[in-house]
């Protein structure tokens, strides 16, 4: 039976890696370590908060000086050049994250989907800087600002929403996408949790909220710039919903922005009130950190109760992700195989992997004040967006439907999406990105800024505690790489036919240490990168 129960007892390093891979995409050896002296309840607490970030904003330009917020509060001058600016700041505060903050933020981006270019990319970095703001507070608030966010007002077509000339675009995806969902077909135009007639209404709501020039308005909660409530482009009549909303009758007069706001408030506490709201919230959150399926015994279980939580803390994130990602359920400990459900059964979407591959390997990133273009645009944007994520089919901040990254929602095969014909090059050339150092792909050499010394890391990292030990490094990279113990069988593959080649293990040790010795690495750098290589390729290695 599927259990919200505390797992008890240390988490130990399979656990540990597990909750790490799931819930942050950064993924190293010392936080594993750390995270498996602690219970469950005490891991997830640690990654339950916002991390300080590197920098505040991009910076970008002769000396790093231009900020998108720069003193005095003008707007950069040519706001096109911060596209991968602001791309390779958002992953570059990723891959340093060492908490949650950061994967919740995606989730979000996920389920309240912006293109990044829908407006200026100094709105887009107001939006992500929302996303954050949410992350682990409370959703319906969240919901409620998403409303005046300048680039959703542009991208759902709110700011063509008016009194005379209604557009029903956000307030559909507001109520299928954002909240309530959608139920089974009841019939013409009624789906279950709402109906036709009830987009028609809320859309009445929306009228009126339109986007400012950036700065002109700022959000008293976030202090993040937003858009404003015009009340001559308002619909101040009362609004009827359908009995799947209760026959509620929003009355709200006035004719002030003010008065605006209020109706929007109790509208989204309407929203709120249905218990499906919750429901589909916690679905997604299921969906995203455990597995896509939800078979009844996990509704029954696991969505129900935490759909609870999530009403009785008032629509507050972290106790709902406290329950979900302490419980034996998400550790696959709640039934008697504790290998089939959870760990290692979701590939890998391209960001975690790419992420998960450069903070475990902990490659040297360019500095962005003082390898400014390296860090941005060779590193972050030639390197990581264009070829290891957008040729994986992940362009990122491009996700190329308003419901978001296939992977995450396409029924049935979810996230089997990231793994096809299409795909599967860009992933398996990731290695050779990192090993290289260059673009590789469409045959490409442009250097990406940095690359990986596979035998400098392996010396210094302490990720293996005996390098000269063949078999001792086999096993401790294994261990942290992949979501489960390999066999004998697999691990002789990778130890004798990948790392040694057949070779007796006292080769390497003689060769391990004439590189201690001499600092010559030709002949360790062979087999470790080959070994390198042949883990990232590995069934195990693209699935956490």
């Amino acid at each position: 039976m599927a259990s919200l129960n505390p797992l008890s007892g240390a988490l130990g390093h399979r656990r540990a890696a597990h909750l790490l891979r799931r819930a942050s995409f950064r993924y190293t050896k010392e936080r594993v370590d750390e995270l498996a002296a602690l219970s469950a309840e005490e891991a997830v607490s640690a990654l339950l908060q916002l991390y300080p970030l590197q920098l505040e904003q991009p910076v970008y330009g002769p000396g790093a000086t231009t900020w998108i917020n720069p003193p005095g509060g003008v707007d950069p001058a040519d706001d096109d050049q911060l596209l991968p600016y602001v791309m390779g700041w958002w992953l570059n505060e990723a891959v340093h994250d060492p908490g949650i903050g950061h994967k919740m933020s995606f989730f979000f981006h996920q389920y309240m989907v912006v293109q990044i270019g829908t407006l200026r990319n100094t709105n887009y970095f107001d939006y992500l800087a929302l996303m954050r703001w949410g992350a682990l507070g409370n959703f319906k608030q969240l919901a409620t600002k998403l409303v005046l966010d300048n680039c959703m007002l542009r991208y759902l077509n709110n700011d063509q929403n008016f009194k005379d000339n209604p557009n029903e675009n956000f307030a559909r995806e507001f109520f299928e996408l954002f909240t309530i969902g959608t139920g089974e077909a009841a019939g013409p135009g009624d789906y279950t949790n709402y109906t036709e007639d009830d987009i028609v209404q809320a859309a009445r709501v929306f009228t009126g909220f339109n986007r400012t020039q950036r700065g002109q308005a700022i959000d008293p909660d976030t202090q993040l710039p937003s858009g404003r409530g015009i009340p001559v482009q308002h619909d101040f009549d009362p609004k009827t919903f359908s009995n799947r909303l209760g026959n509620t009758t929003l009355q709200s007069g006035g004719d002030s922005e003010a008065d605006m706001l209020a109706e929007l408030n109790a509208f989204v506490d309407l929203v709120f009130s249905q218990e499906e709201t919750a429901r589909n919230f916690c679905r997604r959150l299921h969906r995203y950190f455990v597995t896509r399926p939800i078979t009844d015994e996990v509704e029954n279980e696991v969505i129900d109760p935490l759909a609870q939580t999530f009403r009785d803390n008032n629509f507050e994130v972290k106790p709902v992700l406290q329950a979900l990602l302490s419980s034996q359920h998400f550790y696959d400990a709640d039934d008697a195989d504790p290998n089939d459900e959870s760990l290692g059964a979701l590939i890998r979407p391209p960001l975690d992997l790419v992420l998960h591959s450069i903070s475990f390997f902990n490659l040297p990133i360019p500095d962005p004040i003082s390898a400014n273009a390296d860090h941005y645009l060779a590193f972050w944007n030639g390197g990581v967006v264009n070829r290891a994520l957008g040729q994986a089919g992940m362009q990122l901040f491009y996700p190329p439907d308003v419901a978001g990254y296939p992977g995450y929602f396409q029924i049935p095969v979810h996230n089997r999406l990231w793994f096809n014909s299409a795909t599967i090059i860009a992933r398996y050339k990731l290695p050779q990105i990192l090993l290289t150092g260059t673009q590789v792909l469409g045959g490409s050499s442009e250097s990406i800024g940095t690359k990986l010394d596979v035998a400098a890391w392996i010396r210094d990292s302490g990720v293996v505690s005996d390098p000269a030990d063949s078999y001792v490094l086999v096993k401790e990279l294994l261990q942290y790489l992949f979501p489960e113990e390999a066999d004998a069988d697999r691990f002789d593959y990778f130890l004798t036919n990948i790392f040694l080649d057949q070779l007796p293990p006292p080769d390497w040790t003689y060769e391990w240490d004439n590189f201690i010795n001499t600092g010559d690495d030709s002949e360790v750098k062979i087999p470790l990168s080959r070994l390198v290589n042949a883990i990232m390729y590995a069934p195990e290695y693209q699935t956490a």
